[in-house]
């Protein structure tokens, strides 16, 4: 199969991971037929906090950061997101302006679907309404879960959460490394913490032999532990 008929939204094996996978055929052809494939280089914004979107971004390959700013000015990453994600769907099904922004972390591939798409298969067609509905929803819960351990964990306890999520999620380099190399700055937005507090912490996981780094790569040195702090044991 060429490189064209594979970026063919029914051909595309990406869609098995999102809601897309209940459209019918017929949907996705004039889905693929309409749709915008971009590139996405690393640091460039796929949309920012407040823009009124007019499609949804469907990631073929990369890794992206959302995250919204809060009163103080501070940037506070919600999720990182990665092959299969569809960007933007809440906002377009809302008609709202997005309440987030979504920023390249790597070199990404993104399919542009306008709305006009989703909106026609959500009102023809229920086992795609019903998809997108649970992937809302497991949505909201990942939110909820990310407001609870604000309120009661430490610093301690949502560093250790991240690195065991970026090692789970993403993986590790040809040296043990974790494949997703994250700024300190944007650790430290992940966990939702000051960087200066954020690099004091990990220099003690680094002196309890729990993480090794080298510059900004980080590795993983003793699991169990990471896992313990983040029980709290």
């Amino acid at each position: 199969m060429s490189k064209h008929e594979n970026s063919r939204c029914e051909n595309c094996i990406i869609r098995q991971m999102n809601s897309f996978k209940a459209l019918k055929k017929e949907e996705l052809k004039q889905m693929s037929d309409s749709k915008e494939t971009k590139v996405i280089k690393k640091g460039e914004a796929i949309f920012r906090e407040g823009e009124r979107l007019n499609g949804v971004f469907c990631v073929r390959n990369g890794i992206s950061k959302l995250s919204k700013m809060s009163d103080n000015g501070r940037d506070q990453i919600v999720k990182i997101a990665t092959k299969g994600e569809v960007l933007g769907q809440r906002s377009v099904i809302a008609s709202e302006a997005t309440n987030l922004s979504a920023t390249a972390l790597e070199d990404m591939e993104v399919c542009f679907i306008p709305k006009t798409h989703i909106e026609e298969s959500l009102q023809n067609n229920a086992t795609f309404t019903n998809a997108v509905l649970k992937h809302m929803a497991q949505d909201l819960k990942f939110a909820d879960d990310v407001i609870v351990n604000m309120a009661q964990k430490s610093v301690k306890q949502r560093l250790a959460e991240v690195l065991l999520y970026l090692d789970e999620h993403f993986g590790q380099d040809e040296d043990g490394f974790l494949y997703l190399q994250l700024s300190r700055a944007d650790i430290a937005d992940v966990v939702g913490t000051a960087t200066e507090l954020l690099i004091r912490t990990l220099t003690k996981l680094k002196k309890e032999e729990i993480v090794h780094t080298s510059g900004k790569r980080i590795k993983l040195i003793d699991k169990k532990a990471l896992y313990n702090i983040v029980e709290g044991l």
